[in-house]
């Protein structure tokens, strides 16, 4: 396979830390593993290559470890390792909502701290959360709500959602959630798949300065779901929605104990959905086993969290990462909670609301970090950060100038986990660990037990070139179906068909021989100009300190006659910066002395904005369509973009581009 990456080992930022290591949580774990009998493991590389090598027990010891209640004994762990095909705990029962709540010690300690642009701060200890799950689970269950019912909310992230997300799962139920920024369109595009039976909802919400009234929104939703038996009002600024189940109706003092129905471990827990910018979006089910190992696993030895320790995450409800923020209630950890513009009203606001709250972790989005480099900011000397410990990154590639800022301001003393994961396993396939080393510009390797692997065209694993990432043994967290496919046909189609017996995931990576990862984009929007493939992600990364422009996109159109096609860079000049003939060359020669000469674009083209997803992806792929004629609308739902207007440039680009072809 043709290749423009020779192979290279990683820039090391920082080797594994000692003090780090004797004091995490996975060190722990290898501790009780040794002393339970099971495996003598001497590092992360042993424990990786078991956790891999020996799935069943691996997962049977971390339901074990962490004391995963099964109401029902499993007959076994696993039943094949075939993809696609494999069942976790065939014949376990449990209950995800069950162990959130922490231990008895718990009860007083806070649990969640909710931080808004549209009130005041609210917080929560274990023992009052678990009080308003109890009594809005009796509320569900007085509107009718049962196991297998779908519950859905159109809500921020506040202490409301996830109360009715755990009192939904208590009762066997099924959540689905859309953030309020979402258009009604795109709502019951998601919505619609499900059919949920109670629809909660805000009537508006306050972004910035600015009020959000929704109420025409949540009409227009409710109108088009007709197995709707109620709309539940949560109250959350001025505004309140008519005909409806006010919130405190479900919160009333009742006699009915918290109890927690007991599923079958891949009973649906939620449906999450995928972007939705390049078609309907999958409707994609997870279940409660699955989440449950997952994050636990992942929380704990991945982000080093457990009791005393806090998360913040900014994320909506849309976004995987919500489900993983209130996951840390699992490993007795809390949350931060923040709605509203994660800017406002300055770009310190995320760094001030870590060091007030105290949190341990802290993510951010690489857009996020590198805004705060660019602006010069020294968080570290800014704020009290001294409980900090990890600095968690995802969403897009995070480019080495950002992970060389990161250790400047922090030094070794705060672990940069950089990660890739996605909606599909709802955790991360691709990041660092308190025993790992830490790279620039990459990803520290495989997560524990993610068979992972970059496959060539022909489905052969390469190390060193780029290729295909997919997974190759089973995960407690891939999906469970896709909502309204009973065969299973749509879910083999979308993962399993590539490459068959692997997973699919859909980024374009390469693996170097230390093991680290870099990946550059989404596959399905890499470039393929002249047989070579070129990673988006690439292009970015040396446009990213570019001062004369303020955000790019790249996509290539290819040559039916088999050519090298038209390789074309939008960028969005800065103010007072026109995209003249002098620009156009300097940012080729950036490229061409950065990457390659096969990298240097056939035109450079300004536009206003570049388009993004409400989850913060790009979008390349409906970018390329439109230049070939699609309609913006028919490739990209405009309730699913942050900016539905930044599309008109480049349908207006693809008109002229083909009156000047005929």
């Amino acid at each position: 396979m043709s290749t423009s990456h020779p192979p290279r080992e990683p820039e090391l930022l920082h080797p594994p830390v000692p003090e780090r290591a004797r004091d995490a949580r996975v060190g722990r774990f290898l501790a009780w593993l040794r002393e339970n009998g099971t495996a003598d493991l001497a590092s992360w590389d042993e424990l990786r290559a078991w956790s891999v090598g020996s799935l069943e027990d691996f997962w049977e010891s971390v339901r074990e470890y962490f004391g995963v209640r099964l109401h029902t004994p499993a007959e076994q762990v696993l039943t094949t390792r075939r993809l696609p095909g494999a069942r976790w705990f065939p014949g376990g029962t449990l209950n995800y909502a069950e162990h959130a709540f922490g231990q008895p010690e718990d009860a007083d300690t806070v649990a969640v701290v909710a931080y808004s642009q549209t009130r005041d701060t609210v917080e929560l200890t274990f023992a009052e959360l678990a009080e308003r799950v109890r009594r809005v689970r009796a509320g569900l269950r007085r509107l009718g709500v049962g196991r297998g019912d779908r519950v859905a909310g159109y809500l921020p992230n506040i202490p409301e959602t996830l109360v009715a997300y755990l009192a939904t799962a208590s009762l066997g139920a099924v959540w689905a959630a859309c953030a309020p920024e979402f258009g009604p369109h795109s709502v019951n595009d998601r919505f619609g798949q499900v059919e949920p039976k109670v629809l909660l909802a805000v009537a508006g919400y306050t972004y910035g300065d600015h009020e959000i009234d929704r109420r025409a929104e949540v009409a227009e939703i409710r109108a088009a779901l007709p197995g709707v038996r109620h709309v539940v009002h949560v109250p959350y600024g001025p505004h309140a929605l008519g005909e409806s189940v006010p919130w405190s109706d479900l919160l009333a003092d009742t006699d009915e104990p918290l109890a927690f129905e007991p599923v079958p471990f891949d009973h649906p827990l939620c449906v999450l959905f995928s972007s939705g910018t390049t078609g309907r979006p999958k409707a994609i089910v997870h279940g409660h086993g699955g989440l449950l190992l997952e994050h636990l696993k992942n929380h704990a030895f991945h982000w080093d969290l457990g009791p005393g320790d806090r998360l913040l995450w900014f994320t909506t409800t849309a976004w995987m990462m919500w489900n993983a923020l209130v996951s840390a209630l699992l490993v007795r950890s809390s949350l931060v909670m923040i709605d509203g513009n994660p800017l406002h009203p300055g770009p310190g606001e995320q760094w001030r609301i870590a060091a007030r709250t105290g949190a341990t972790l802290m993510g951010a989005s690489p857009g996020y970090l590198m805004a705060c480099r660019k602006a010069g900011m020294r968080p570290a000397e800014e704020h009290d950060l001294s409980r900090l410990r990890q600095i968690g990154v995802a969403g897009s590639p995070f480019p080495p100038e950002g992970a060389r800022w990161v250790a400047g301001q922090f030094g070794s003393r705060v672990l940069l986990n950089v990660g890739s994961g996605g909606t599909d396993v709802c955790t991360g396939l691709v990041q660092a660990s308190p025993l790992t080393p830490v790279y620039a510009g990459e990803m520290s390797g495989p997560s524990l037990a993610v068979d992972v692997k970059a496959y060539d065209q022909d489905g052969r694993t390469v190390v060193g070139d780029m290729g295909e990432l997919v997974i190759t043994s089973p995960m407690p967290s891939m999906p469970v179906g896709l909502w309204g496919d009973p065969d299973g046909s749509r879910l083999r189609d979308a993962y399993f068909s590539a490459h068959p017996g692997a997973f699919r995931f859909g980024d374009w990576c390469r693996f170097s021989s230390a093991g680290s990862c870099l990946i550059t984009g989404r596959s399905d929007a890499t470039l393929n100009r002249g047989g070579v493939r070129l990673g988006t992600g690439e292009f970015y990364r040396v446009l990213q300190d570019a001062e004369e422009i303020t955000d790019s996109v790249v996509v290539h159109l290819e040559d039916a006659a088999g050519g090298a096609g038209e390789l074309i860079l939008f960028v969005v000049p800065g103010p007072g910066t026109r995209c003249d003939e002098g620009l156009r060359k300097r940012l080729s020669a950036r490229i061409r002395s950065a990457l390659s000469p096969r990298h240097v674009p056939d035109r450079i083209v300004a536009v206003p904005s570049v388009p993004y997803s409400r989850t913060g992806k790009k979008l390349e792929v409906p970018v390329k369509r439109i230049l070939l004629g699609a309609d913006p609308a028919a490739v990209a739902s405009p309730g699913a973009l942050v900016d539905p207007s930044a599309l008109d440039a480049f349908a207006e680009y693809g008109r002229r581009r083909a009156e000047d072809a005929r």
